[in-house]
């Protein structure tokens, strides 16, 4: 093998595993480098095991983990019956803590959709439940972008090896 295939392959798998990271850290956009990954593994293999049919699952299991970062908190808040202005503070906390790491990520959508909660109903319990439900959501989302860049991984060594 060329020592040009081997850096490619390094840096595929490179990809893939800062991808694993991103899944969890929100500084990373974690499905788009695993997918990215991926991609360069199959073009270095002529897409010849990994195929247009594998490279287009892959592609749209990374559009679902990136759909779940903008919509988690939302739908958290939603199923607890939100006002308008807690799932209004839980896109604009979703928004704040993409700048600020891990903590920002997980707490400005609860506080957001508390504050706007408050503001709308001006009561401390109905924003509480409302902010709970908001990082349970974005926990649950956290943990299924993890599973869905495994099952990336997976299907791309599966169908490299067959």
């Amino acid at each position: 093998m060329p020592a040009a295939d081997i850096a490619l392959w390094i840096l595929s798998i490179g990809l893939m595993a800062v991808g694993l990271a991103g899944a969890v850290l929100p500084v990373l956009p974690g499905a788009a480098l695993v997918l990215a990954g991926t991609v360069l593994g199959a073009w270095i293999d002529g897409f010849e095991r990994v195929g247009g049919w594998v490279v287009g699952v892959l592609v749209a299991l990374a559009l679902l983990s990136w759909l779940l970062d903008y919509v988690a908190a939302l739908l958290g808040a939603k199923k607890v019956g939100a006002s308008k202005q807690a799932l209004l503070g839980a896109a604009l906390g979703t928004v704040a803590g993409f700048f600020m790491g891990l903590v920002g990520v997980l707490v400005l959508p609860f506080v957001g959709a508390a504050v706007g909660e408050y503001l709308a109903r001006r009561d401390h319990r109905a924003a509480a439940r409302v902010g709970i439900a908001t990082g349970l959501g974005l926990v649950a989302a956290m943990v299924a972008k993890v599973v869905i860049a495994f099952v990336m991984i997976g299907i791309f060594v599966v169908a490299l090896l067959l």
